[in-house]
């Protein structure tokens, strides 16, 4: 076990700025449209890198949740009304970025009676309109509505992502109150049951507190739910606001980690202290359908 303050990085988690001037084309693109990303409202650490790749993940719905989760640094409160708009612009950005795949993520909309998979599906329709772009989907639970479940996926994504971010044991001190682990994995059953063509994808953030024994056992319980590819990545408190770091893990916990998950049964696995649930996110479908 490597513990460190969170003050106090550790050498694997220090990395360098890239150079180049398409960072500052993805983000003036992204505020030219009026457009959300959770790198910018995460305070992602790979945002400066999928900037320069002239690429982002796209977030919907809003820039104000609904939900209070105790790692995240996205401003809760009262969310504005949907913009009926959002997805055109979103398309605009795909195209002129020319991705070849889009992850769209979301706040969580709790005020809203399906939750904003609506306004998703209107987006992947806009998205697959204006671009050839694969499109991931990362959606919040819907607050456990069926029907919005089976509206996003019957739109068709390419992958439907849904992180479970941690092991039952810390779901009401990480996710909140109105999370349900039993929720997140019925979700993945009811999505292959649905459309088993649809990739389907998870991530876990690690150094919370979580012990090797729970989270190996979270990873076959979404196994037998019927998840695909799987990202494992370090936890990093975005500010002093947030759950603090218990411990960080070194380079060689996270390989051992992702041998584990092979064995476990994921096809496709992403782990190391700097990866995130969309981090390269096309190259991992692109594997992990060439492997299955």
């Amino acid at each position: 076990m490597t513990t460190t303050g969170a003050h106090q990085l550790p050498r694997w988690l220090k990395r360098r700025i890239p150079k180049g001037n398409a960072n500052h084309f993805t983000a003036r693109l992204i505020e030219e449209l009026n457009l959300e990303t959770v790198c910018d409202h995460a305070r992602c650490p790979n945002r400066m890198e999928c900037y320069a790749r002239k690429t982002a993940t796209f977030m919907i719905l809003g820039d104000v949740c609904t939900r209070r989760c105790g790692f995240c640094s996205v401003a809760k409160g009262k969310p504005r009304a949907v913009d009926p708009a959002e997805p055109a612009r979103l398309a605009e950005a795909v195209a002129r970025l020319g991705l070849r795949h889009v992850v769209i993520t979301c706040v969580t909309r709790d005020d809203l009676p399906d939750g904003g998979a609506e306004h998703f599906c209107r987006a992947i329709a806009a998205v697959r309109k204006a671009t050839p772009a694969s499109v991931e989907v990362l959606p919040s639970d819907f607050g456990g509505n069926r029907e919005s479940v089976d509206r996003l996926v019957d739109a068709s994504p390419d992958v439907y992502n849904h992180n479970c971010e941690t092991v039952p044991r810390l779901y009401r001190s990480v996710r909140g109150r109105k999370a349900d682990y039993r929720w997140t994995l019925e979700m993945f059953r009811r999505i292959k049951d649905r459309n088993p063509a649809i990739r389907t994808k998870t991530g876990l953030m690690l150094g919370l507190g979580e012990t090797t024994e729970e989270l190996l056992d979270t990873l076959c319980d979404l196994v037998d739910a019927g998840c695909e590819m799987l990202t494992l990545g370090q936890y990093l408190q975005p500010s002093a606001g947030q759950l603090p770091v218990v411990r960080y893990l070194p380079p060689e916990e996270f390989d051992a980690l992702a041998e584990a998950a092979r064995r476990i049964g994921f096809p496709q696995v992403a782990a190391g202290a700097l990866v995130r649930s969309s981090y390269h996110a096309g190259d991992m479908l692109a594997e992990c359908s060439r492997l299955t």
